[in-house]
């Protein structure tokens, strides 16, 4: 008989088996309270390929003794579905595990939602797609919706150190001995995704031949060759990872297009797309701002393409966005000036809101001369109209000082300096 693949082999037959996602099997957590109270109800898991989607379903029908069937719904037919409700209906209920579950037709669909609403099927569904955008709504509004995050480096480590342990469905009975550094590549180059880790391993055991002491050694150049991707020195937790990420955002700030991408590519290699969404998105509000407003929300975008495409797809509009912050005029006038008033504030110098700034909607606020002499800057020339709004004690107080970088912020500085000019007309 065929053997089947490491990875599948591997995968828990109990929730308690599960490695990482404690978000939702860990003490206490959703899911882990479905299992506890023998309440499972359909529900559709989502994220990252490798991440344990499929793996965890099986866990959970088989942690409360369900009867599983597992489809695919791009590949099974219809007719396929009809047998498991024929099964379903013999033996009270079934779970349906339903891999590509955003490629789901009307047809199988339309079939499918009678038996969800009465309970006969639990569906849990797999798909990498965001079942916002991709998953019917008559199909997501009878699931619960749960998202599985990337395997951290330490979660594939001990996926690959209990298949290298395991002498049932793993390794252990081919004394497997590997070095710290092809273990740590093996993790690393994954990117979270454990089934590709568990896949090189297996491949690097099967082409690697025994040693005199009837061990197999796998050391980091035979990691390198089974993951085909090199080693790389960045430890996500070390210091020399936060000089990385200090690196990246000063030379964007600094314009340098070269440097930055150099530092980005540093970032893929270490599969950090997190720390790499995070400083970009911070660097296009905290250094270009206003000199270049739309340079943020691009760069969001840029992040949500990345997330949904994943690497190595995912460097490609990282790239764009990366020299369009380095080229970007730079300015960093509006959370400056935010930072002064929150000092102030901080320090004591608020002061009392003017009374024509007051709420005036209640019964009693005019008699307390509340709002009384506010005057609407829309029933005026140009809707401005000079009036005091800063507490006295800090009227004449200037928090922003506008930079003539980028047209935008040119626009800006003229309108304000105009109105500082009125005021003291």
């Amino acid at each position: 008989m065929k053997l089947k693949p490491l990875a599948f082999r591997m995968r828990p037959g109990h929730i308690d088996e599960i490695i990482g996602q404690e978000h939702l099997v860990g003490e206490g957590k959703i899911i882990r309270r479905m299992v506890t109270a023998e309440r499972l109800a359909s529900m559709i898991l989502f994220g990252p390929p490798g991440t344990g989607k499929t793996s965890m379903a099986f866990a959970l029908a088989k942690s409360l003794g369900k009867t599983v069937k597992s489809l695919n719904a791009v590949t099974d037919k219809k007719k396929d579905m009809e047998i498991v409700v024929e099964e379903a209906k013999m033996l009270g209920q079934v779970v349906l595990i339903l891999d590509e579950v955003h490629r789901l037709d009307k047809g199988k669909q339309d079939f499918l939602l009678p038996h969800l609403e009465s309970n006969l099927i639990i569906l849990i569904g797999c798909t990498t797609s965001n079942p916002y955008h991709s998953i019917n709504p008559a199909i997501r509004s009878r699931c619960h919706l749960f998202e599985l995050q990337p395997l951290t480096t330490e979660h594939v480590k001990q996926a690959i150190n209990r298949a290298i342990a395991d002498q049932e469905n793993g390794l252990g009975k081919q004394q497997v001995k590997l070095s710290d550094d092809a273990l740590e590549h093996f993790a690393r180059s994954a990117n979270g995704d454990m089934r590709a880790a568990l896949n090189g391993l297996e491949l690097a055991v099967s082409s690697t031949p025994e040693n005199e002491q009837h061990e197999i050694a796998i050391a980091l150049d035979t990691a390198e060759e089974c993951m085909q991707k090199k080693s790389f020195s960045h430890d996500k937790d070390g210091d020399a990872h936060y000089d990385v990420l200090s690196a990246f955002q000063k030379s964007i700030r600094g314009s340098d297009v070269d440097a930055a991408l150099h530092y980005l590519g540093r970032l893929i290699e270490a599969g950090d797309l997190d720390s790499i969404a995070r400083r970009m998105i911070v660097t296009a509000y905290e250094d270009i701002g206003l000199a270049n407003p739309q340079a943020g929300p691009r760069a969001i975008y840029a992040v949500q393409a990345a997330e949904r495409l994943g690497f190595p797809e995912a460097r490609i509009p990282l790239a764009v966005a990366i020299v369009e912050l380095c080229l970007s005029p730079k300015s960093n006038t509006a959370y400056k000036a935010l930072d002064a008033a929150l000092a102030d504030i901080r320090q004591g110098k608020s002061g009392d809101i003017p009374l024509h700034l007051k709420d005036s909607h209640y019964q009693g606020a005019k008699s307390l001369g509340r709002g009384n002499e506010y005057k609407y800057p829309h029933n005026y020339d140009n809707g401005w109209i000079d009036q005091q709004y800063l507490p006295n004690s800090i009227k004449n107080k200037q928090y922003y000082h506008p930079k003539a970088t980028g047209k935008f912020e040119q626009a800006m500085k003229q309108v304000y300096e105009k109105i500082q000019q009125d005021k003291k007309i």
